[in-house]
């Protein structure tokens, strides 16, 4: 067992059973693992999900990570009967449901945040909160027979956590229309709105994520883990912060090994050899 492995086992503890943990060389392979609950985002796959990436986070031989389901759906949002269960709490679960929703929307910014970056390989249908799990990740490969939704409008739950990422990966317009509808949306036009990058045929899902993640992996880590956090950081900003931000930020990447070594190659015309970054 690898070290990534033993620390995502850990991490999981009693709730193992939620989550496989997995290397391919520097990709760690994140698989939640209860199709029997359309692998929804209960309490314990949040926890393991989280520990997972924090442990990620740490790991140096860690440089691309791809999250996974089994079975028909990627995941189904959060477990609505679990939260159901709650409402026998003399706050009718208030205290329990805040709990949740931050845990989660602590999961959702980890991954935003997270130095490696992430990879959705999306074999089935991602609602609600599932939905917005593969907007958070950097990056989505989907089977052509997924769907994607955000349906709480038609159970008088508006998915105004999921709206988060979701208005940040695709135009205004679509995102309301997703939002106010409710409705299933095809892999194609997710791909044409942007949530997602590619739709392909279901049997090349993980080939396809994992191919992603092997080109990342090569890459040098911390030009990667910079360009990855100064994205998120810039998009944020007005024009002229963001290009004084980036400027700021390109400066100490040229000061970087890894740009001396990459720059150096390219003049003499030969591989980089990041280790010696």
């Amino acid at each position: 067992m690898t070290a990534s492995e033993r620390a995502g086992r850990e991490a999981t503890g009693a709730h193992a059973v939620d989550l496989e943990v997995a290397r391919d060389g520097a990709v760690l392979v994140l698989t939640m693992a209860r199709p029997e609950k359309r692998n929804a985002l209960s309490e314990s796959m949040l926890r393991a999900l989280q520990g997972a990436l924090d442990d990620a986070a740490r790991d140096d031989a860690v440089r691309a990570i791809v999250i996974a389901a089994k079975g028909p759906a990627f995941c189904a949002g959060h477990d609505l009967k679990e939260i159901t269960a709650h409402r026998a709490d003399p706050d009718n679960g208030r205290a329990y449901t805040d709990g949740l929703m931050r845990a989660c929307a602590r999961l959702m910014r980890s991954i935003v945040t997270h130095p490696k970056p992430v990879i959705a390989a999306v074999q089935g249908i991602a609602s609600a909160a599932g939905c917005q799990l593969v907007a958070s990740c950097d990056l989505a490969v989907a089977a052509d027979t997924a769907e994607f939704c955000t349906p709480g409008v038609n159970i008088g739950l508006f998915c105004s956590t999921p709206m988060v990422a979701l208005s940040r990966n695709v135009p205004r317009k679509r995102a309301m229309e997703m939002l106010l509808l409710g409705e299933m949306l095809p892999a194609a036009a997710a791909a044409d709105y942007g949530l997602i990058n590619k739709a392909v045929p279901a049997a090349d899902v993980m080939a396809e994520a994992l191919a992603y993640a092997r080109v990342i992996a090569a890459k040098p880590p911390v030009t990667v883990a910079t360009g990855k956090e100064a994205f998120y950081r810039q998009i944020e900003m007005p024009l002229a912060e963001a290009y004084d931000y980036a400027a700021a930020v390109m400066v100490e990447n040229m000061m970087h090994a890894e740009s001396m070594e990459g720059i150096g190659a390219f003049i003499e015309k030969r591989p980089p050899d990041w280790s010696k970054a």
